[in-house]
This record gives C-alpha cells, sequence and structure tokens, in this order.
C-alpha cells in the first residue's frame, strides 16, 4: 500500500466523516444538552472527546480557526454541557442522520457492517497517540457497538490521526493556520473564500494582511493565486500528510482498502445528492461525487 493510494482513500471517504458538521440533527441535539446554536456546537462538538480544555488547546489542534472564535465559546461550552454528555449527543446525532440519509436498509446491511469492520481494522492500526492530540480524544471514547456507528467513529479516528499529521505538515512548511487556510483556499480543493471567513471566525483585515504576507515569500499571486512556489509547497505538504498517515491504511492492506472504498462510495455518493453539502462551500476542483 503506497501513500499516495492511501491518502486518496482517506479523502474519497471523508465526507461521510465531515457530513457530521451540515446534517441538522446534530445541531438539533447538541441545542437539547445545552449548547448555543451556531460555531459552538461545531468546536465544542469536535473538541470534546480531549475533555474541558482550555480555548488555547483547542486552538492548537484545529490549528486553522481564530484563536478569538474559539475563545468566544470556550470554557463556556462546558458550563453549558459536559464534555461527556456533548460527545453521547453527537454520536446519537450521527447515528441518525445515517438512517434518514442511507436508509435502515442500509444501515442494516451486511455491507455497513463489513465496511465498519474493515475501517476498524485500520483504525486500530494506529500506533500512538503522540503528537495527535485530537487523535488521542477520539481513540480514549468507547467503540460503537452500532456498526454504522463503528462506521463513522473509525472513519473519525482516522481522519483526526491523519489531522493531526497534516498540521505537522503545515507547520514543518512555515505556515500559520491562517495561512494555511488561505493556501489550501487557492488550490481550488478547500473552502470557499466566504464560508472559510465565517466558519473559521477570522476577518476580512486579518485574511488581507496574511495573504501579503504570503505574497512577499512569493507563495501567492498579485491575483491571490498560488504561485509555482505555492503549489509545490503544497504538493509538499500533502505527499507528507499521506507518508505520516499511511501506517493504518498499511495495516488494512491493498485489498480492504478497496473493498471499503468501492462499499461506501454509493453512500458517499447519496449524501452528497441529498445536498447535505450546502453550495458555494468547497472550490471548484473539489470532485464531491464520482
Amino acid at each position: 500500500m503506497d501513500a499516495q493510494s492511501a491518502g486518496r482513500a482517506a479523502r474519497s471517504l471523508e465526507l461521510l466523516h465531515s457530513l457530521s458538521y451540515f446534517v441538522p440533527e446534530v445541531g438539533e441535539r447538541l441545542a437539547e444538552v445545552g449548547l448555543e446554536p451556531g460555531r459552538m456546537g461545531y468546536v465544542a462538538g469536535r473538541a470534546a472527546p480531549m475533555g474541558a480544555v482550555n480555548a488555547g488547546v483547542v486552538t492548537a489542534a484545529f490549528f486553522n480557526f481564530s484563536p478569538d472564535a474559539v475563545a468566544a465559546v470556550i470554557p463556556r461550552a462546558w458550563d453549558l454541557a459536559a464534555p461527556h454528555v456533548i460527545v453521547e449527543a453527537r454520536y446519537r446525532a450521527v447515528g441518525e442522520a445515517y438512517v434518514r440519509l442511507l436508509g435502515e436498509s442500509v444501515i442494516a446491511s451486511p455491507e455497513m457492517a463489513e465496511a465498519a469492520d474493515l475501517l476498524s481494522t485500520a483504525a486500530r492500526g494506529i500506533p500512538g497517540v503522540e503528537g495527535r492530540p485530537l487523535y488521542a480524544g477520539y481513540a480514549a471514547l468507547e467503540w460503537p457497538s452500532a456498526p454504522h456507528l463503528s462506521f463513522w467513529h473509525a472513519l473519525t479516528v482516522l481522519r483526526e490521526y491523519r489531522g493531526d499529521g497534516h498540521t505537522a505538515a503545515l507547520q514543518t512548511a512555515g505556515l500559520s493556520g491562517l495561512e494555511a487556510l488561505i493556501t489550501h483556499t487557492a488550490t481550488g480543493r478547500g473552502f470557499q473564500k466566504k464560508f472559510a471567513l465565517t466558519r473559521r471566525g477570522w476577518s476580512e483585515d486579518q485574511w488581507n494582511a496574511a495573504c501579503d504576507s504570503l505574497r512577499d515569500r512569493e507563495l501567492l499571486d498579485a491575483r491571490g493565486e498560488l504561485t509555482a512556489d505555492g503549489s509545490d509547497l503544497r504538493n509538499l505538504i500533502e505527499d507528507l500528510t499521506d507518508d505520516i498517515a499511511l501506517t493504518p491504511w498499511a495495516a488494512l492492506g491493498e485489498d480492504g482498502v478497496a473493498r471499503v472504498v468501492e462499499l461506501a462510495t454509493p453512500w458517499r455518493d447519496t449524501v452528497v445528492a441529498a445536498g447535505v453539502f450546502p453550495a458555494g462551500v468547497f472550490g471548484p476542483k473539489v470532485r464531491t461525487a464520482s
């Protein structure tokens, strides 16, 4: 199993994890346990497996969020709902969303159980928690018994493991969190600028200042597009991310990876067709379906 093939597999499945940030069930269940609507649900919901940590820890782990945006909801969220309560509500909501989007027949199918087993094999092949704070939080949770929740949990563990490594790669490349967000947007594969600003809590002035810094380093051109050096740097970051995320996928093996992608691709396409991800969120080069 080579790193680039493993990276393609991870990216092809990621929407089945990230739907949790867009489906209404998650916001509704988190509101029921006391969280405020909006950014608090995302930040507290994703960070809760790490426990009642302070805003600095969450900012460090999330990397490309505005510190002010995180501090506006953390640690206040922990006063509204304990982290373990948030975790339980979020998992319950994801389960409900999977049932609604994929249907009871898919949820109860042998294919879902097989996919959950395969992804669990990969996730359990992760060698350790060193330098991986978000992964460590999720790895410490009790493994769900329902196959569709086991599938999502394994996918989330793998995604956060990869994400922690991606942060290390971005730092190795000398990019700040905001610079990482800008350069990813410039690839056409990340968020659109408006969504990135809103979702991550940065101001237009902060964005423009970071763009100026990237131009000074000759990573962006006058139009805000990546230069040749900028494209090379982003490619290097992605290659390094693939390299340091390979171990769990290698544990599953080429046949296992191919099989789980085969099983899950129709589910991903169903989620995309259902309009879970609003228009204008992702850049023009993102392929959300085969």
